[in-house]
C-alpha cells in the first residue's frame, strides 16, 4: 500500500497520485475522479493536467497554499489547476485572468460553483487594467503563460499584487521564450532576473 502524506488538511499525496479535499460537490471539472471517505470528499489531482501538482509529485516542497489566502492566477485557463487551489484555499480567493474569451466563459461557469473563483477577462502583461478589480495585495500569485515576455508579466504583477512576503509560481516554457537557444540557459537567464527583481 502507497504512503500517504498530508501536505495540509486538504492536500495528501499517495505514492505517485495527488488528491485534494472537496466541498463544492462531486462533479469532474476535467474528467478527475473523485472518492468518497469518512472524512468527506477527495478528488484526484491528475499530475498530466496541472504543473502544480506534477511539482508537488517530483518532491517540491515549497507550498504555502492555506485556507484563507488570496490568490492571483494569470493565465488561468478554463481552471483546471485553479479548481483544485479552489479546494484548497477554500475561505479565501482566487482571482483568475485569462485572455481567451472562450477559455473564461468556461472558468464563469466554474465560478457560479466554486464560489471563492474570481474570473477576470484581460491580458496580465496589462495588470494596471484590472487593479480595480483585485484587493491590495495577494499572498501568492501563480502564472502559467506561454508568452516569450513571460517574465516581465510575472514581474509586472508582482511589483504591483504581491505582498513583501509572498510568494510567485512562475511556470516557465523556454520553447515559448526562444526556440534557438538551449533550455537551460533559458532558464539560468530568467533565474537571474527574478533573483534580481523579486527579493
Amino acid at each position: 500500500m502507497a504512503d500517504v502524506r498530508f501536505l495540509t488538511d486538504r492536500v495528501k499525496l499517495e505514492g505517485r497520485r495527488a488528491f485534494t479535499f472537496s466541498i463544492w460537490g462531486d462533479v469532474p471539472v476535467y474528467g478527475e475522479r473523485y472518492y468518497e471517505t469518512e472524512g468527506g470528499t477527495w478528488r484526484e489531482w491528475n499530475p498530466s493536467r496541472s504543473k502544480l501538482a506534477a511539482y508537488l509529485l517530483k518532491g517540491g516542497t515549497i507550498f504555502p497554499f492555506a485556507e484563507r489566502n488570496s490568490v492571483l492566477y494569470l493565465g488561468v485557463a478554463q481552471g483546471t489547476t485553479a479548481s483544485h487551489i479552489s479546494d484548497i484555499c477554500v475561505g479565501g480567493q482566487i482571482y483568475g485572468v485569462e485572455i481567451s474569451p472562450e477559455a473564461i466563459r468556461k472558468f464563469t461557469a466554474l465560478s457560479t460553483v466554486r464560489r471563492n473563483l474570481y474570473p477576470i477577462l484581460a491580458d496580465a502583461a496589462r495588470p494596471e487594467s484590472y487593479a480595480d478589480l483585485l484587493p491590495p495585495k495577494v499572498e501568492i500569485i501563480y502564472q502559467d503563460i506561454a508568452q516569450k515576455n513571460q517574465v516581465d508579466i510575472l514581474l509586472k504583477n508582482s511589483s504591483l499584487f504581491l505582498k513583501k512576503d509572498g510568494l510567485a509560481y512562475l511556470m516557465l516554457k523556454a520553447r515559448s521564450v526562444d526556440v534557438t537557444a538551449p533550455a537551460d540557459r533559458i532558464y539560468s537567464s530568467r533565474i537571474v532576473l527574478l533573483r534580481l527583481y523579486l527579493r
